[in-house]
């Protein structure tokens, strides 16, 4: 019988890899990985629970509607960091304004995590795959002091650790420190994850492409142009491109990531600047893309390289197979 490998186990054996203490490493995905196994047993009955389906009655700062899941996940993983004692403050998509922790171990953390607790909660009532997001960076104020504003406000380019959790059919984590990618699966009946897709690298090209194509007529004149191309017999296959498009970023992005392929949601009139969150959703899948060999823009510019000036600042993203974002870019 194949031995598989534990996420404590490969943690262990690729020291070499980690861009910080292994401990804190250990210690800041163990958070994550207790959050996650509490929130993945709230969605497995959630049909079955009052408490977690539905809309919550209220919106978070974006003006989105809550769903009760979405509040469920957020205090999981918030109170999971502060009571691990490794993470000076954290920010997250459901909360008006960033939480700088109290405790002195807090104080003396070294990293801040910046999180989307559940990304495309909008189809939890239809048991369609939804997702965490998470993003690490080291502090840039003094440690023993609480966390500010601009521990949070930092360009991509500065995490140390981006990941996502899926939840579908199985669990999956996956994560990089900067070192390649790594995909683990939950096994339910251990309570562990382990790793079952090493080195996750993203074709270079795809045949599959995720926009919502309602939108089309506000879409800007080359894109309009792309999809075209995607959808014609004069593309690089010879044959139309499929369109896949979930709804939900984490399970697009995941898809896209094994089979290669695009996800692009644009700037319109209605949303200038772009709909997807820089801090939460951009910057942490634009890590993995590019760990992976793929690339992920706002149209004009690298997600990475954006310097963040606002906690829940917009943005347009094409992310996916690096040659299919250039072609939508047209940089080929």
């Amino acid at each position: 019988m194949l031995k598989l490998t534990s996420l404590k186990e490969f943690i262990s054996k690729n020291r070499e890899d980690f861009p910080f203490l292994i401990e804190d490493l250990q210690n800041l995905l163990e958070n994550i990985v207790s959050a996650s196994k509490a929130l993945q047993a709230d969605i497995s009955k959630a049909g079955l629970l009052n408490h977690v389906l539905g809309a919550q009655g209220k919106q978070n700062i974006q003006g989105e509607a809550q769903q009760k899941l979405d509040l469920i996940a957020d205090n999981l993983f918030k109170n999971a960091f502060e009571q691990g004692g490794f993470v000076c403050g954290i920010a997250s998509e459901e909360n008006d304004d960033f939480v700088a922790f109290e405790s002195q171990a807090a104080k003396n953390a070294n990293y801040v995590v910046l999180f989307d607790p559940l990304d495309g909660s909008s189809n939890i009532d239809v048991n369609v795959p939804i997702g965490t997001i998470f993003s690490i960076y080291r502090r840039i104020t003094n440690v023993g002091a609480k966390a500010e504003l601009k521990d949070m406000l930092q360009p991509g380019s500065k995490q140390v650790v981006a990941g996502y959790v899926l939840f579908g059919s199985s669990t999956l984590l996956v994560f990089t420190t900067g070192n390649g990618v790594h995909g683990f699966t939950l096994d339910t009946a251990r309570g562990e994850f382990y790793l079952s897709h090493p080195h996750l690298k993203m074709p270079q090209n795809g045949r599959l492409y995720s926009v919502n194509e309602g939108n089309r007529n506000d879409f800007n004149p080359q894109l309009r142009t792309y999809l075209a191309y995607c959808q014609s017999d004069q593309n690089q296959t010879g044959k139309p491109y499929s369109g896949r498009y979930i709804g939900s970023l984490v399970a697009d992005f995941h898809r896209n990531l094994l089979k290669g392929g695009i996800y692009i949601y644009p700037a319109v009139s209605s949303a200038p600047k772009g709909r997807l969150r820089l801090l939460y959703e951009c910057n942490p899948l634009a890590f993995i893309a590019e760990q992976a060999g793929g690339l992920a823009t706002d149209g004009n510019q690298q997600i990475l390289d954006i310097e963040p000036t606002e906690l829940h600042q917009r943005a347009a993203l094409y992310i996916g197979s690096k040659e299919m974002v250039e072609k939508a870019m047209g940089l080929n």
